[in-house]
């Protein structure tokens, strides 16, 4: 796997540049990752962050919008305020996580 530095952090990407091992993330990390796909982070990019995070150590797999939605009560229609066009994969890439399965 490809190493790359971010802001300072050497992690490990795939071919996407999604990172290989969540445990190389952190916060800071988070902030300089959204801010290459144009993003800043709020207190709600953070609560769907947190919740994403805490559920793919439940789960070993990245939640979909659906249980995003469902689950961490973040209706559909925000997350696509909050991570427009691609809700799913880019807020995947902030916390940090695989690309969620079924995911283009």
């Amino acid at each position: 796997m490809p190493v790359t530095t971010l802001d300072g952090h050497q992690v490990h990407v795939n071919d996407e540049g999604f990172l290989t091992d969540p445990a190389e993330w952190d916060e800071d990390l988070a902030q300089a990752l959204a801010a290459q796909i144009g993003l800043t982070l709020t207190d709600e990019h953070w609560a769907a962050i947190r919740f994403l995070r805490q559920d793919y150590a439940d789960r070993g797999e990245t939640a979909t919008l659906r249980r995003i939605s469902a689950v961490g009560g973040i209706p559909v229609k925000q997350l696509f305020v909050l991570f427009p066009q691609k809700p799913a994969k880019k807020m995947a890439y902030v916390a940090g996580l695989p690309k969620p399965q079924g995911c283009v």
